[in-house]
């Protein structure tokens, strides 16, 4: 799946628009380029909304709130000219604009205007390029990336301010300049715009934008929108924005989540959280790396804040494996953090970030990949490596804007009862093969967030159990729920990790991976009532029933799919779950389940014997216990 599409950047301008409108208005949007994958010929674009710290518009376009002014006309070129020559008498640097042609759009009126600025002084040069090679290369994208530079004065700065034009709008490509000499380039072309539809902006931010300015993103990814918000100094901040973000989606025809086999499902997409200071020089965690450690070790000792919230594909071969599912042992681990916890007072920031970085990776060394992910912590090695950010990417998107706030929420909360140090794990947690057994059962996860809720409200932090009880159910749905006077029973979707592959994907092999998706999992729990008068049978195999010293939990296989591990193996559906007397050993419910999406379908009282005799013939001994309480009916 490409990041990119023939309709993509069509709603990102459309969700762009409406963001302005609803959060920002007066604000500028800029067409950027993004980041560039190995594997792809281009950089991703990349939109970005910016505005003052104070909310404040940095540049007063005469469009906006001009009600007398709905003009939708573009500049021609005369007037193209005379704007370039205004904005030069405002800059008072004399400009030389020079005109190119599009090889992929004839009608489009293209001028090259060589501008730079350094230390306050206005600089324009011209650009004695020959005729023929007054084009534009092939490439898609602004005219500003698509200059014949090769061609630019050697004795210049490679600088160049690039304005066209069509019947259907405008655009100025702005020349990389610092956060001054832009605000001042872009207040200049406001002033002279009156006349015309707003153009289009596309460019480079300055280096400092980040900081200086507020500064929201719309990327492409595979499958879906990413959008990257403004820093959000409260949680009721990060709230708003939530809301804000969910209706304007919602009104431009984008949403969080996706119908999928027969249920509301998240899109992929990540929801991640990144926690930091105001700046580097208040940065919390580089002079509190004991709290740092204490976050890192809580959170290792609670599964739940690593799956709960996360995606379908979990464990050692996803795109947030906990640090014990990564490339580091868990002694090594230890080590790093018993010395971490023992470094003196003061800024502590490289050794932080050589300590972790390593460890927080997944088995392949990629830092980015991790529950908690340092790779933008302080790694100097990385231009956007030194914010003093930790980035928590064990989280999903989900469907209502409330319970992505509620997650929100329980970590900061989290981060608070932690600065207190007698609240601090003192060692991790020796999970050993339960991680991926007992730990990823829905029952489970449920017992120890309970048991985070309950550590919140110790610390006279309590927070409402609801929404996180409306996303366990949401992502663990019910594939059976059969009650009768005899009890009740309940089969619910459980997590399982897949495993990686060797192979490698033909369209974006660098960013993505095979795994074997094949691999499924369910748990089942019942009353007690339920276990004292019935017995259950899965393929003709007794199952034991669960108990709170011993979950239960299936594993199968629902589908071949190529690559696979184990290839040789058939898929194990359709299943047949029957729920006998314990007196008689009749017969009481029959289900079938044919594939995971429909659940356990009953099957019709007249259908049961059919159905048992050709269990009697593929009848085999019992599945072998796989880490404890799943049994894999490979087996």
């Amino acid at each position: 799946m490409s990041a990119d599409g023939p309709t993509k950047l069509t709603y990102a301008r459309a969700l762009a628009g409406e963001l302005r409108r609803r959060a920002w208005p007066g604000s500028c949007l800029i067409h950027c380029p993004g980041k560039r994958y190995d594997g792809e010929v281009n950089p991703r674009w990349a939109l970005r909304l910016i505005t003052g710290l104070d909310g404040q518009p940095l540049v007063h376009w005469p469009q906006h709130g001009n009600t007398s002014n709905t003009s939708n006309t573009v500049p021609s070129q005369p007037q193209l000219l005379d704007l370039i020559h205004a904005v030069g008498a405002d800059l008072r640097c004399p400009l030389h604009p020079l005109p190119l042609r599009d090889p992929l759009q004839s009608d489009r009126q293209i001028w090259a205007v060589p501008l730079s600025c350094d230390q306050g002084l206005w600089r324009g040069v011209p650009w004695p390029l020959p005729e023929p090679l007054r084009q534009l290369t092939q490439a898609p994208g602004p005219a500003g990336l698509r200059l014949p530079l090769e061609h630019f004065p050697d004795d210049a700065l490679r600088q160049v301010l690039t304005l066209e034009s069509d019947p259907e709008g405008w655009t100025i490509f702005l020349p990389p300049l610092e956060r001054e000499p832009l605000l001042l380039l872009l207040r200049s072309i406001a002033s002279h715009s009156q006349p015309w539809s707003e153009p289009e902006l596309s460019g480079v931010l300055p280096w400092d934008a980040m900081t200086q300015w507020q500064v929201l993103g719309i990327t492409a990814d595979p499958g879906v929108l990413e959008v990257n918000l403004p820093v959000c100094h409260t949680w009721q901040d990060y709230a708003d924005w939530m809301h804000c973000l969910e209706q304007a989606a919602t009104h431009v025809g984008l949403r969080s989540w996706r119908f999928r086999n027969n249920r509301q499902e998240s899109t992929g997409g990540g929801n991640h959280l990144l926690l930091g200071g105001p700046n580097l020089d208040d940065n919390p965690f580089f002079s509190r790396p004991a709290w740092l450690v204490g976050l890192l070790r809580y959170w290792q000792h609670h599964p739940s804040l690593a799956y709960l919230f996360n995606g379908r594909s979990v464990g050692p071969a996803s795109q947030a494996p906990r640090p014990d599912e990564g490339s580091a042992s868990r002694l090594d681990l230890q080590l790093a953090l018993h010395t971490l916890e023992r470094l003196p007072d003061g800024d502590q920031r490289v050794a932080i970030g050589e300590t972790l970085r390593h460890l927080h990776a997944d088995r392949s060394g990629n830092t980015h990949r991790s529950e908690i992910s340092l790779d933008k912590f302080w790694n100097p090695a990385w231009s956007a490596g030194c914010q003093g950010l930790l980035e928590f990417r064990a989280i999903e998107t989900l469907p209502d804007h409330r319970w992505s706030s509620a997650v929100a929420l329980l970590f900061r909360a989290l981060a608070v009862r932690l600065l207190e140090p007698n609240q601090r794990p003192v060692d991790l947690h020796p999970w050993g093969e339960s991680l991926h057994d007992r730990a990823m059962l829905p029952s489970e996860l449920w017992r120890d967030l309970e048991t985070v809720l309950a550590d919140l409200t110790r610390s006279g932090l309590a927070l409402d159990h609801h929404p996180f009880r409306a996303i366990w159910d949401w992502r663990f749905p019910v594939l059976l729920h059969w009650c009768s006077d005899q009890g009740q029973l309940w089969v619910r979707q459980a997590l399982e990790p897949w495993p990686l592959l060797c192979d490698t994907p033909v369209e974006g092999g660098s960013t993505s991976r095979f795994v074997d998706s094949s691999l499924r999992r369910f748990e089942v729990t019942a009353d007690q009532t339920l276990q004292r008068n019935c017995h259950l049978v899965l393929q003709g195999r007794a199952l034991p029933w669960p108990h709170s010293v011993q979950p239960l939990a299936v594993g199968y296989r629902q589908e071949a799919l190529f690559p696979c591990l184990h290839p040789c193996l058939p898929a194990d559906l359709p299943l047949c779950l029957e729920l006998r007397s314990q007196i008689d050993d009749a017969p009481i419910a029959v289900w079938h389940l044919a594939t995971e999406s429909e659940g356990f379908l009953a099957v019709d009282s007249s259908q049961i014997k059919t159905m048992a005799a050709a269990r009697i013939d593929r009848a085999s001994p019992l599945p072998s216990v796989r880490g404890g309480c799943t049994l894999d009916l490979r087996l």
